[in-house]
């Protein structure tokens, strides 16, 4: 079973799905960051979704939006450009310059303000605000951004290459179904894998403090949410058919390429957190992505590590752009596209999170003291100021390996070894050989002071890695490294 029987046959069967795509930081606004920009969180400085973790702020506006991948298509690559749905969490704040504020790079902008709804919202048309009720038939967002997406397919210039970035709320919260949906999947509930409500020894504070076993009612509200998720996709996967049928129609479903991918995953029940994303594990960093398009044979799967930061640079490539002439951490996916033999490629990628708190205390949680956020009835919190972590995450011939340190007064860290433990239950950073922890730990400082080509050098299991341990005792000690210089 699946909400995207469509979207599987026309994309997937069509084309390629890379069964390892990841996001550097799980959480909307760094991640849509991180898609636009093809950089590390450390390099867009987006840091969470508020206006003070940059999202969408004024200094994103005039630092990063002028070279997004959107830009240098519409300046340098002469492509019409459109854009539907939601944007950054932060876009339309008042402080940022509301709606009016259209970023560079777009022909076509139909913008959500703020974040994600399904009715009663405002969209930016090109600037202006364009208010939306409660009615099914002219309202639903996922319907309306589908029929703006046919329009611009019906009236755009047939002389110039065109780009569509199409991005649906759903499944976001508070997953309102399409009406003909809310019957679906009554017998769907959220996976039961080994990692579903047991407490989460081993890992960090944040985890440890979920309340195990979890209580009814939040099972109940976690399946609740599972199944509405899914019936909020069947409406995505309509609009899907809808695009694929109108580019059919048009003559130009064979020379476009069509990219299927989300800004984060999303836990139900893992480790007894109820809902929510930015935690560092699978469930939560791990991401669809399909593509089909010229040159790409159908069925296929690809076992590359790739990121949500190869998007932008791909789509580039794609269009012909000199990709050095950018600033991007990413890789383009062309190669891997195309299935051109002896593609070297990355072993290993960062994952980065600075937590979205504040000193005060939840007044529904006192226990849990100052700085913790997003608390579910029964005092599970999902998020703190000090939730702040980075990660190497290494996948090669020999190794399947996460290693993460947190930025708190422990300073935690967490390993895992998911060639044996895919669900990540046991932290082995105790255990593991002290070499490799050391040349991690190296690995990790590397890749969080890296910048577009040093993103892309050897990784630990590399056989071009070079490791100088002199270089880690430079700076007091193992885990001399904090975050607090890079995130400005």
């Amino acid at each position: 079973q699946t909400p995207l029987k469509k979207t599987n046959a026309l994309i997937a069967q069509m084309g390629i799905t890379f069964v390892n795509a990841y996001v550097p930081s799980a959480l909307c606004c760094p991640s849509r960051a991180s898609i636009l920009t093809g950089k590390y969180p450390h390099n867009h400085h987006v840091v969470n979704n508020t206006l003070e973790g940059n999202c969408s702020s004024k200094l994103w506006q005039k630092i990063q939006e002028p070279y997004t991948f959107p830009a240098l298509l519409k300046s340098m690559c002469g492509y019409q450009t459109f854009f539907a749905g939601k944007y950054l969490n932060e876009y339309g704040a008042e402080d940022a310059g509301g709606v009016g504020h259209v970023p560079p790079g777009w022909s076509f902008w139909y913008a959500l303000e703020k974040n994600s709804k399904y009715y009663n919202y405002t969209l930016s048309v090109n600037g202006k605000a364009r208010r939306h009720g409660e009615n099914y038939s002219v309202d639903y967002l996922t319907d309306v951004l589908a029929n703006m997406s046919l329009d611009f397919l019906e009236y755009k210039s047939n002389f110039e290459p065109f780009f569509m970035m199409i991005a649906t709320p759903a499944p976001h919260s508070p997953w309102t179904p399409a009406p003909q949906y809310t019957k679906s999947f009554q017998n769907v509930s959220a996976p039961r894998n080994s990692n579903f409500n047991i407490h989460g020894k081993n890992k960090h504070w944040l985890i440890r403090q979920a309340k195990t076993p979890m209580s009814n009612s939040s099972i109940q509200f976690l399946d609740d949410a599972y199944r509405k998720r899914w019936q909020t996709l069947l409406s995505v996967d309509d609009l899907i058919e809808k695009l694929v049928k109108k580019l059919e129609v048009n003559g130009e479903l064979d020379n476009t390429y069509i990219f299927y991918t989300s800004d984060n995953g999303f836990h139900t029940g893992q480790f007894s957190l109820p809902i929510d994303k930015r935690q560092l594990y699978e469930f939560d960093i791990k991401v669809p992505l399909l593509v089909r398009g010229p040159g790409i044979k159908p069925n296929q799967t690809n076992k590359m590590l790739v990121a949500n930061i190869d998007l932008g640079p791909t789509i580039l490539d794609i269009a012909g752009y000199d990709l050095n002439k950018t600033q991007m951490d990413g890789m383009s996916l062309l190669p891997l596209l195309r299935g051109d033999k002896n593609v070297t490629w990355r072993s290993d990628f960062l994952v980065e999170y600075q937590g979205e708190g504040y000193n005060g205390s939840d007044p529904t949680c006192p226990g849990l003291g100052p700085g913790v956020t997003h608390c579910f009835p029964d005092c599970v919190c999902e998020d703190s100021y000090n939730n702040t972590y980075a990660c190497v995450r290494t996948l090669s011939a020999s190794w399947d390996l996460q290693y993460c340190e947190f930025d708190d007064r422990e300073v935690f860290v967490e390993v895992y070894n998911l060639t044996a433990d895919p669900h990540q239950i046991n932290n082995i950073a105790k255990t593991i050989d002290q070499e490799i922890l050391e040349k991690m730990n190296y690995r990790l400082m590397m890749l969080q002071s890296c910048s577009g080509a040093t993103c892309r050098t050897p990784g630990v299991f590399d056989p071009g890695y070079r490791f100088d341990p002199r270089l880690m005792f430079s700076n007091h000690g193992l885990r001399a490294r904090r975050f607090s210089a890079q995130f400005l």
